[in-house]
């Protein structure tokens, strides 16, 4: 794909919405950073429906200490590994109390350092929380950069790579969002919505559908 397809795609997805973010809810970059955790391998209305509850709680790491674990999974027990993500958590709240003052830190390799995050979940905290140029590449950024040739690539790594090459500064801060959203609701797994698609003419997918 050649860089004025690319950039079609982007004042496409900008102008159809110019103010993206994620659908986690969350008030601070700590309660981001407990939802995305949450949000591996389940679906972010699973994971609003439990952070609702628990936020009000404890929605700080202190707070979620104090809580205790038995406490914490009784309340993000509905989500899938909530045992693995519970005891994460616990451990990722002393980290912040005890090495950051309690504060979710602003570089990647700090929240990497952390129990239960990864490049996906510092690159959203990153992006979402601080502003930063970072994109997290999920099962549906994947498959819609590799669909649609965007930014193929033979695993997430290689398409973070190639979108932080082609993706011009201007839309890279919220580039991950759109392409998410692409994904989830329209570039979706099975059968594309092509037809209702709003970058069809521009996408270079074989199998287009009329849906």
């Amino acid at each position: 794909m050649n860089k004025q397809k690319r950039i079609e795609i982007l004042t496409r997805l900008r102008d159809n919405n110019p103010t993206p973010t994620t659908e986690l809810r969350y008030n601070s970059p700590f309660e981001l950073l407990i939802a995305v955790i949450l949000s591996a391998q389940a679906t972010d209305k699973g994971v609003n429906k439990a952070t609702d509850k628990l936020f009000p709680v404890a929605n700080t790491p202190q707070a979620i200490l104090d809580l205790g674990l038995d406490k914490l999974k009784d309340y993000i027990k509905t989500i899938g590994l909530y045992n693995s993500k519970a005891e994460n958590i616990m451990k990722t709240c002393r980290d912040l109390v005890e090495k950051h003052q309690g504060e979710v830190p602003e570089s990647r390799e700090a929240l990497e350092a952390l129990a239960g995050v990864g490049r996906k979940t510092a690159n959203v905290v990153l992006n979402t929380a601080f502003g930063h140029p970072t994109i997290a590449v999920d099962t549906h950024i994947f498959r819609v950069a590799n669909r649609t040739g965007f930014a193929p690539g033979k695993d997430v790594l290689k398409v973070e790579e190639k979108l932080l090459k082609v993706v011009p500064d201007e839309f890279k801060v919220n580039v991950h969002h759109w392409l998410i959203l692409h994904g989830r609701y329209t570039c979706i797994a099975r059968k594309p919505r092509c037809g209702s698609c709003i970058i069809e003419d521009l996408c270079e997918y074989k199998e287009k559908t009329d849906n």
